[in-house]
């Protein structure tokens, strides 16, 4: 590998990263359009989780077909048109009241975001290859799109209601723009046909024990992501400002936890640290809905840290259980992450009209603490040789 290559990698993976930025602002603007569906739209607690819901729910469908038509052909163009597929989605949500209409825009948004990760994670791996720091920067991205969303939705919808949501559509132009850049190189993972070169053998059973993990963490995650505003204004009595400065903080400290996790994995088995930070998010989910005042800022943060530090780490360890099968790995293991806390999110919605919000959250606390007892005694599989050798092979072209 020539001495420029790594600097090509790492540009290539920088612009990939942007990229996800602005995939994931479309999941984490749903969650933060949820306040202003309630309040200026009049819908419940349930149908505001239903428009979650629609698009956790064609996430889910959609996100492993893609990844497993990715392990059979090359789509390069699913990256680029599946960001301007989630941001029109979210940008038409200004030209309707209707909630019908609204949930079907919000499961578009949803496929585009879904077609979106399965390439793009078995693209960052090629760049990556076994560096989970590099690969933590792919993840990462979608942290930032997660944390930057709040903000942005609080700075247009925030100042002049649901009518602005086309002003949403911005972020999609430029992560174009950025596959655009990627595209006028020619670069290890673009010649490139896929996982065609595959070694090993597929450990099904790893994977399935690594996925319910994943379901539980997203369960917590997207349940406490969706009613985070909702719940600091009704239960804690803050300003809708500091409201939605608080899923801000949640978002921005899944990007430190992402970062740390990579930098983990240099050093230690990633099972064992996924295991050791589930276990360490028990006590700081419960701070988020048992501590009043400010003070609950501090555990939304380490909380976040403590849900993220697994994240790209499950995705490397999804596509090394299933190394003949790197493009399912990808879309089963990023689409679970979001979406089954989508499906979840209207049970929590339904179960908040009836009980109120806080009680309906409670249950939360205990999910991380399943998600660590079900990876008990799971190994780190070795990473898949094709990996490395698609690397060597594209840069001697």
């Amino acid at each position: 590998m020539s001495s420029a290559q790594p600097q090509f990698a790492n540009r290539n993976a920088r612009l990939l990263a942007y990229a996800h930025v602005s995939v994931d602002f479309y999941q984490g603007a749903i969650a933060a359009l949820v306040p202003f569906l309630v309040f200026e739209r009049g819908y419940s607690y349930a149908a505001a989780a239903g428009i979650v819901l629609a698009s956790s729910l064609a996430s889910s469908i959609v996100q492993p077909l893609f990844g497993a038509l990715g392990d059979r052909w090359r789509m390069a163009w699913v990256i680029p048109v599946s960001i301007v597929v989630g941001g029109a989605g979210i940008a038409g949500i200004a030209f309707t009241q209707s909630l019908t209409v609204t949930a079907v825009l919000a499961a578009l948004s949803g496929v585009g975001v879904a077609a979106f990760h399965p390439a793009g994670a078995s693209k960052a791996r090629e760049i990556s290859g076994n560096d989970h720091v590099k690969m933590s920067w792919f993840s990462l991205g979608g942290n930032i799109g997660f944390a930057i969303a709040p903000l942005a939705v609080a700075g247009t919808v925030g100042l002049l209601g649901l009518k602005a949501t086309p002003l949403l559509f911005i972020p999609a132009l430029t992560g174009v723009l950025a596959m655009a850049l990627i595209k006028k190189e020619r670069g290890v993972w673009q010649n490139h046909r896929g996982n065609e070169q595959a070694t090993g053998r597929d450990d099904w059973s790893g994977f399935i024990r690594a996925s319910v993990a994943i379901i539980a963490r997203s369960v917590v995650f997207v349940g406490i992501g969706s009613f985070m505003v909702l719940f600091m204004i009704q239960e804690r009595g803050m300003s809708q400002s500091l409201a939605s400065a608080s899923l801000f903080v949640f978002y921005l400290g899944g990007a430190f936890g992402t970062a740390i996790g990579g930098y983990l994995a240099k050093r230690w088995q990633r099972t064992k640290i996924i295991r050791w930070a589930y276990l360490a998010s028990v006590p700081m989910v419960a701070g988020i809905l048992l501590t009043a005042g400010e003070v609950a800022f501090v555990f939304i943060a380490l909380a976040s840290v403590a849900l993220y530090v697994p994240f790209s780490l499950h995705v490397t360890l999804g596509q090394d259980f299933l190394p003949r099968h790197m493009g399912t790995a990808s879309g089963v293991t990023l689409g679970l992450a979001v979406s089954c806390g989508g499906l979840a999110s209207p049970a929590i919605g339904a179960l908040a009209d009836d009980v109120g919000l806080h009680a309906a959250l409670l249950p939360l606390i205990a999910l991380p603490a399943l998600a660590s007892l079900v990876l008990i005694g799971l190994k780190d599989p070795s990473a898949p040789d094709a990996v490395g050798s698609q690397l060597k092979q594209s840069a001697n072209r």
